[in-house]
């Protein structure tokens, strides 16, 4: 196979060091393809380690996880930062919801006589209850879930 290809200029894998760099130099980038701290080596398209010598591809800061608050609302970060199982943050995610639909009943509706503000306690009470029984749900699924791993 190697009879094929008479003067290879580079290998396959690895594009020429210099004319990589002159290219850099020369486009005014500082963008330098990412190579492995260990020995040097270009990391292949989406590699997680190193082909030469295994050691792990430090991540680059992505604009969500660099300090920006915006990465907290990212489900799998809340989902890593609390511990709960996919049925239980859904359910706890679901009494969040209920909690804040009881407080906003509230702000939304204005009471006008005593029928309104016991309608609007009654409303108060179905929401408060709503989020009691995501909780509880959430904690079950919890236990379920912990039993079976």
């Amino acid at each position: 196979m190697s009879e094929v290809i008479h003067h290879p200029q580079q290998e396959f894998w690895r594009p020429p060091a210099g004319k990589q760099q002159e290219t850099a130099v020369l486009s005014g980038s500082s963008a330098m393809v990412e190579a492995c701290d260990g020995c040097g080596t270009e990391f292949m398209v989406g590699a997680r380690f190193c082909y030469h010598c295994g050691s792990p591809r430090a991540l680059r800061s992505h604009p969500a996880a660099s300090g920006s608050w915006t990465r907290y609302l990212e489900f799998h970060t809340i989902k890593q930062a609390l511990g709960l199982p996919m049925a239980s943050l859904v359910a706890f995610l679901a009494g969040i919801g209920c909690l804040l639909a009881a407080i906003a009943v509230g702000f939304i509706y204005s009471v006008q006589n005593f029928a309104d503000f016991q309608a609007i306690q009654l409303w108060r009470m179905e929401w408060l209850l709503a989020a009691v029984a995501a909780f509880v749900a959430g904690i079950l699924l919890k236990r379920a879930g912990s039993a079976v791993e």
